[in-house]
């Protein structure tokens, strides 16, 4: 199932910026696409943005134009770049191999969240 490390979590002010990371090992990292979740109190996990092993992103509306998902294959790492950073998004976020679900093997293939609290 692998083993992914999330990093780079804080406190911030709105309007501010921060720089995820989570690092992967276990598995072939350069073969699966990798996907950021979050999950705020009182509320279910959420997709936040996907990159495919061809590293072609996507982001949920949300965060279209403020958060950046990107990946480096020989680091075995993939970012979330969030800037324009707002209240709502105060969470615990995740990330997970094969966030489209093809390989069973990976149904389990979470980090332990990192978290961001957005707060003046």
């Amino acid at each position: 199932q692998g083993q992914l490390v999330e990093s780079g979590g804080g406190l911030v002010q709105p309007g501010g910026s921060l720089r995820l990371s989570c690092v992967v090992s276990g598995i072939d990292f350069s073969r699966y696409a990798m996907g950021w979740y979050r999950q705020a109190p009182g509320k279910q996990r959420e997709l936040v943005a996907t990159i495919t092993q061809y590293s072609s992103p996507n982001h949920v509306d949300s965060v279209k134009g403020r958060f950046t998902i990107s990946r480096d294959n020989a680091k075995r790492t993939v970012y979330l770049q969030m800037n324009r950073l707002k209240p709502e998004d105060t969470a615990v976020y995740y990330c997970k191999a094969d966030p489209f679900n093809i390989y069973p093997q990976l149904a389990n293939s979470w980090g332990q969240g990192t978290q961001v609290t957005v707060s003046s």
